[in-house]
C-alpha cells in the first residue's frame, strides 16, 4: 500500500459539562453540551471519507466521571460505525479518563485498542508495516516523563508514539508526563501523536511531534477552528500533515471598530455588517462570540448611559440576523466620546477640576486606592464581586477601568456639545 491515511486527534472531552455556562441565561447550553457528540461524529465521518486506515486518540476521550451510561454508549456506537468502515481505533487514556477517574466501564468494539496503564506497549499493524506505542493515564495526575519508557522503534517499519503530555510545559495546562521536544526527537518514532494541549501546534517535523488541538471549543477561551489531523503515508514515510476542522460551534473574539458612527444606531450597523461577514466565512459552524466595539465615537454617550439596554439590543441584533448561529457571550464597550480631554483638564472650571482629581487617581498607589473602596467592597453582594463580569475591587487595573468609565460617562453630560 504505497499512499495511506491516519487520523490523528485528542481531547474529545465527550459529555462535557461545559461549566459556566449557568451564568449566562441566554446560552443555548442544550446545543453547546451537544456540540462535543456532534464533533465526535463529524470526526468518525471524516475518517471514513478520508478512507483512513486507522484513528488515533490522544487522551481525554471523556471528561471525567459520566453521569450515566449514555456517555460510554455513544462512544461504542461511533467507534461501531468505524469498524463497519474497516477503520481501527487506538486510544490512550488522559488525566480527565484515567482508571483512577472513570469508575464505569463498557466492552469497546473489537476494532478498537486501549493501552495498558502499567508500562508502554506496541501494537503492529502489519499489513501497514506500521508499529504504534502507546501508554494510558492509570491515575489523574502523572508527573513523570512516560515517553522514557517507551520501547525503542521497530527497524525498517513507521513508528508512531501515542502521548498524553504537556510536553515541555503549556501555559494553562497541568504539567503532565513532561517531556523535551528534543528528547521525542531522539527517541526515533517516525510520527508523534501528542493530546492534552487544546491549541493545535506542530512542535517538530521531521520526525513529525504534533498536538492537534481539542476537538470542540468548549468556552471563550479555546477560540478558533477546532478539529483533528489528517496524515498522509506515502513509500512507508510521513509526506503530508493537514489539519481538517470538525467542530461545529466555535468560539470567537469578534471586534468592530465604530470610529466612523455618528450614532449608536449606526455602530450597530457596522456591527451587523461585521458579523454577517463572520457567518459567511464560519460556512455551516455556528458562532459564540465575545464583541469589543471600540475607537471615538459619540455613540459612547448611549452606550454608556444605557449599557444594558445596548447589549441586549445587539443579542436582538444577531437573534434577527441568524438566531441558531450566533451566540453573543459578551458585549464590551471600549469607545470613547470625541472630547479633547486635555484641553478640559486645563480649564480652570468645574469641568477641569473634575477631570484633574480623576487623572490623579489613576496615578495613586494601587493600595491606596483600593483602600477607598474598601467600606463598597464590604456592602457588595458576593454576586456582583464574582463570577466573569464580578467587580474585584482590589484589581489596579479594574480600578483604573472603572475611573476611564466614569470619565467617559460623565464629561459627555457635563460639557454637551462645547468642548470649551
Amino acid at each position: 500500500m504505497p499512499t495511506w491515511k491516519f487520523v490523528h486527534a485528542a481531547d474529545i472531552h465527550l459529555d462535557s459539562p461545559m461549566l459556566g455556562l449557568e451564568q449566562h441565561e441566554s446560552a443555548p447550553a442544550d446545543r453547546l453540551r451537544g456540540a462535543t457528540r456532534q464533533a465526535l461524529e463529524n470526526l468518525v465521518t471524516l475518517c471514513i471519507k478520508e478512507e483512513a486506515q486507522f484513528i488515533l486518540i490522544a487522551g481525554d476521550l471523556y471528561d471525567g466521571d459520566w453521569n450515566d451510561y449514555n456517555t460510554g454508549l455513544f462512544f461504542v456506537r461511533q467507534m461501531a460505525r468505524l469498524r463497519e468502515a474497516g477503520i481501527r481505533v487506538f486510544l490512550i487514556r488522559g488525566n480527565h479518563d484515567a482508571d483512577s477517574v472513570i469508575t464505569r466501564q463498557l466492552s469497546l468494539p473489537e476494532n478498537t485498542h486501549e493501552f495498558s496503564t502499567r508500562k508502554a506497549e506496541s501494537v503492529a499493524v502489519e499489513a501497514l508495516n506500521t508499529t504504534i506505542h502507546g501508554r494510558s493515564y492509570g491515575r489523574k495526575a502523572v508527573t513523570d516523563d512516560l515517553s522514557a519508557g517507551y520501547p525503542t522503534p521497530v527497524a525498517g517499519q513507521l513508528n508512531i508514539g501515542l502521548l498524553h503530555t504537556s510536553a515541555d510545559g503549556r501555559e494553562g495546562h497541568e504539567r503532565y508526563a513532561p517531556c523535551s521536544v528534543e528528547g521525542l526527537v531522539a527517541h526515533g518514532y517516525d510520527y508523534w501523536a501528542l493530546g492534552h494541549v487544546h491549541n493545535r501546534e506542530i512542535l517538530h517535523e521531521d520526525p513529525w511531534v504534533a498536538f492537534p488541538g481539542n476537538l470542540q471549543g468548549r468556552h471563550m477561551r479555546e477560540t478558533g477552528s477546532k478539529g483533528c489531523l489528517v496524515v498522509t503515508v506515502e513509500d512507508g514515510a510521513i509526506a503530508a500533515v493537514d489539519f481538517r476542522p470538525v467542530d461545529v460551534l466555535r468560539w470567537g473574539i469578534c471586534e468592530v471598530d465604530v470610529s466612523s458612527a455618528d450614532s449608536a444606531t449606526v455602530a450597530l450597523a457596522l456591527l451587523r455588517d461585521e458579523l454577517a461577514r463572520r457567518l459567511a466565512d464560519a460556512d455551516t459552524v455556528s458562532l459564540a462570540l465575545r464583541l469589543r466595539l471600540y475607537g471615538q465615537t459619540p455613540a459612547q454617550t448611549a452606550f454608556g448611559r444605557r449599557p444594558t439596554h445596548w447589549r441586549e439590543e445587539i443579542r436582538g441584533l444577531a437573534l434577527d440576523l441568524a438566531a441558531d448561529e450566533i451566540w453573543i457571550e459578551q458585549v464590551q464597550f471600549d469607545t470613547r466620546v470625541p472630547l479633547n480631554l486635555e484641553a478640559l483638564r486645563g480649564r480652570n472650571d468645574p469641568i477641569g477640576g473634575l477631570l484633574r482629581s480623576i487623572q490623579q487617581l489613576r496615578t495613586e498607589d494601587p493600595g491606596r486606592l483600593s483602600a477607598v473602596f474598601d467600606d463598597l467592597l464590604e456592602r457588595l453582594p458576593g454576586e456582583v464581586r464574582e463570577g466573569t463580569d464580578g467587580f474585584d475591587l482590589t484589581d489596579p487595573d479594574m480600578l483604573r477601568s472603572l475611573l476611564d468609565e466614569a470619565e467617559q460617562l460623565l464629561v459627555p453630560r457635563l460639557v454637551g456639545g462645547d468642548e470649551g
